[in-house]
């Protein structure tokens, strides 16, 4: 059971790395595009990692 916790936090933490990575190579006005602010990235993605 505590494995399987670790494992998933891990897995979480992975997902929200690889989030912010992706986005914040995106232009400003790509992000704009999809309603993004550059300031918005982690909360987003911790948002999604966490889903």
């Amino acid at each position: 059971m505590i494995v399987s916790y670790i494992l998933s936090k891990i897995r979480a933490w992975r997902l929200y790395r690889e989030t912010v990575r992706e986005l914040s190579q995106l232009s400003d006005r790509e992000l704009n595009d999809v309603g993004l602010s550059r300031w918005e990235i982690p909360y987003v993605a911790k948002k999604y990692s966490n889903a």
